[in-house]
């Protein structure tokens, strides 16, 4: 297997930057998910790890080779698409052999390889049939199988699964990750689904406008967020966030409510300061006895089967979630109390940073 390594890495559409200054570590066998929204630049990164967009500025190393101006073909890397690029002309198995043959490897050898990839992706029935007549899932397994056979150090995923419906994308990223698990390729992931990221990453990345804002273990970027930005991103229902004004003595003010959060306590925060607090729709629970308690109005309520996802609104926090692990049933305009305890509320200052415990 192969390490990545991107440093200072740069690239520019005309006067237009859209990669900046990125720098990152990807470990040999680690799956690394890029995520981020629309034009943040998590696709144009991996095409220029594969090799298929030039390089502005900075370096790409896999392994200890600096490929950073080295053609497609030989920095050791296979790309699945979204859009699969199957030849639509030839069956399963040509499709799987054809990057093979233009190396010149040996018959007996690319049947072999077939026939592994064939086996593992369960393609075995599948291997004369054309793409047309293959499902979405059944093309995505046999784009995935060209990376299998070519053997490739790094192996590069860009949304592979968004043109799929619901349950297959679901199936299929359970597939993705046993095959990790079993073959231990390098990867790097771009998805713009958070439930892809979570589940499948050793370490999620979040871009933001060509730039990483955090990069962590799924954990890490959920409960420890380096920003309001990443915050907002990762979580749904999103986090809920509102401006409050710090006292003193680890105590904010929250509309002439005064709470106490015990990791500000020794924080640098001159008394006045704007903070924003964060709290996660699963942290709010209906009481009226918690630390922090708000006094809002039921505005919409979701039943979610297992779960319910209720809409809360008032004049002095705006609009709020609550997602409850049970089923739940609130009458339009119905005035409760949700509450968290503190431990539970992310603080941010005034720059948007994370302030931790005992500072920013």
């Amino acid at each position: 297997m192969a390490s990545v390594s991107l440093t200072g890495l740069e690239k520019y559409y005309g006067n237009i930057k859209t990669i900046n200054q990125v720098n990152l570590e990807v470990a040999s066998k680690e799956f690394i998910v890029l995520v981020g929204p629309s034009g943040c630049g998590k696709s144009t990164l991996l095409r220029m790890i594969a090799g298929l967009e030039e390089v502005s500025g900075g370096e790409i190393k896999i392994g200890n080779q600096d490929v950073t101006h080295m053609n497609a073909g030989e920095r050791g890397v296979s790309m699945v698409f979204q859009s699969y690029a199957l030849y639509p002309h030839m069956t399963v198995r040509e499709n799987l052999a054809f990057g093979l043959k233009n190396i010149k490897t040996p018959k007996s050898e690319i049947a072999a390889r077939i026939a592994n990839a064939a086996a593992i992706l369960q393609l075995d029935n599948y291997l004369e049939r054309l793409p047309q007549h293959l499902s979405g899932g059944q093309r995505q397994r046999v784009a995935i199988g060209r990376s299998i056979v070519s053997c490739a150090n790094v192996f590069l995923f860009d949304e592979p699964l968004s043109n799929l419906d619901a349950a297959l994308r679901i199936q299929m990223r359970q597939e993705i990750g046993k095959l990790h698990k079993n073959l231990g390729k390098t990867t790097v992931y771009v998805t713009h689904d958070q439930t892809e990221a979570m589940t499948l990453a050793d370490r999620i990345v979040i871009l933001n406008q060509g730039r990483i804002e955090q990069v962590g273990t799924p954990e890490e970027v959920y409960n420890r967020p380096a920003n309001i930005f990443v915050a907002g991103f990762i979580g749904a229902p999103k986090i809920n966030l509102f401006d409050v004004v710090y006292e003193q003595h680890g105590r904010v003010n929250i509309n002439g409510q005064s709470v106490f959060i015990s990791h500000l306590a020794n924080a640098e925060l001159a008394a006045g300061s704007t903070l924003t607090l964060g709290i996660r729709p699963e942290h709010f629970s209906l009481t009226d006895s918690a630390e922090l308690c708000l006094k809002v109005k039921n505005e919409l309520t979701e039943m979610h089967g297992d779960s319910t996802v209720v809409l809360l609104g008032s004049a002095q926090y705006g609009t709020l979630q609550m997602k409850v692990p049970y089923q739940l049933k609130l009458a339009s305009g119905e005035e409760v109390s949700i509450g968290t305890r503190c431990e539970n509320i992310l603080v941010f200052d005034e720059q948007g940073q994370a302030i931790r415990c005992g500072g920013s």
